[in-house]
């Protein structure tokens, strides 16, 4: 689940009211797989239709894109395309894990260990070709753009960001940052209480704010020795160097410049390092994209929605009726979207 500096950045805390008139690009599958997460029954299973396809996905996409539309919050998403070679090793690892924790889930059911069971669930949680589909489908009859990335949809985040189209990248990860991006908002698609795996207690999750400018100035590093110190803590192109975290590592390359010189003092040689330098300083990006909102087709949404996959027409035009805010039918999205970027700092 890419790097993660928590332990040395500082986060401001936001509402979602805080947000209101941004554009943000939100990483699909980031934002997919949280919901097929924790949209979850009792004991772990995912939401399904009649069919046993699972729509957690879905009714994920609906409601929260419900809240933050009536928000005026402009949310677009951005969808990964193939994979850097580099990160094979770490796609199969998941895969791996996921299938362990399939199997745990499983065998907890089985004893009536649904607390157990709810955990492994939240960790069994797979995105097929099915969910991709449904979910770009569900985006584009809801009014709201969809951008494809050429390979990593955090990577392409970062580049609207950069370029000003949108105001902030969204992921639960920080690749966005070493990527560029002037803004990084976590947990837009997940605040409220959350059950803790493992635990028989909640969690308040906020929404969260990280500058990249603030987090430079903070660890005194440029951006490219933020992705050296990324590197040595371990990315999702590399396994990085054992007992390395970030303190440490932020230690190491403050006092020794580079990622070259970390190594050698620590007597390590990654492999790969510069190809990995450049999968986040010189990353491929899709220029031809389109940011307009529109307002939610009614009659497509519910011929997927309900007629397809089983949900309520009457909670499906709540959530519709959220989206477009007045009596009218107009969108405050869509009218929100007619104003310039420029007006927001």
């Amino acid at each position: 689940m890419g790097v993660n500096l928590s332990d040395i950045i500082t986060m401001d805390k936001l509402e979602l009211e805080d947000l209101s008139g941004k554009t943000v690009a939100i990483d699909a599958y980031n934002a997919i797989y949280q919901f097929l997460s924790v949209i979850r029954q009792p004991d772990g299973k995912p939401l399904m239709d009649q069919r046993g396809r699972v729509t957690s996905h879905l009714a994920g996409l609906l409601y929260r894109n419900a809240n933050l539309l009536e928000l005026g919050i402009r949310p677009a998403y951005v969808f990964d395309g193939m994979p850097h070679k580099m990160k094979m090793r770490t796609i199969a690892e998941r895969s791996e894990r996921r299938a362990k924790a399939k199997r745990d889930w499983e065998d907890a059911v089985q004893k009536g260990d649904y607390q157990k069971a709810f955990s492994k669930a939240t960790q069994s949680s797979k995105i097929t070709n099915e969910i991709v589909e449904s979910s770009r489908i569900l985006l584009t009859y809801l009014g709201i753009p969809v951008v494809q990335a050429p390979e990593e949809g955090e990577a392409q985040a970062a580049f609207m960001a950069m370029k000003g189209d949108v105001w902030a990248a969204s992921s639960q990860d920080f690749d966005s940052l070493l990527c560029g991006a002037p803004r990084l908002v976590r947990n837009l698609t997940l605040t409220g209480k959350r059950k803790m795996p493992g635990k028989d207690e909640s969690k308040e999750i906020s929404v969260e704010l990280i500058h990249l400018e603030k987090v430079l100035q903070e660890t005194k590093l440029t951006r490219h020795q933020l992705i050296d110190l990324c590197i040595l803590m371990g990315t999702d192109f590399n396994e990085g160097v054992m007992g390395i975290g970030p303190k440490k590592g932020l230690k190491l390359i403050q006092e020794h410049r580079d990622l070259e010189g970390a190594m050698k003092v620590l007597q390590v040689e990654i492999e790969g390092y510069q190809e990995i330098r450049h999968i986040f300083m010189e990353y491929e990006t899709n220029p031809d994209y389109s940011l307009e909102w529109k307002y939610p087709d009614r009659e497509k949404v519910l011929s997927l929605l309900k007629d397809q996959y089983d949900f309520s027409e009457a909670r499906v035009d709540s959530a519709l009726k959220r989206m477009t805010g007045t009596k009218e039918g107009k969108a405050k999205v869509v009218e929100g979207a007619q104003r310039s970027l420029d007006m927001f700092p």
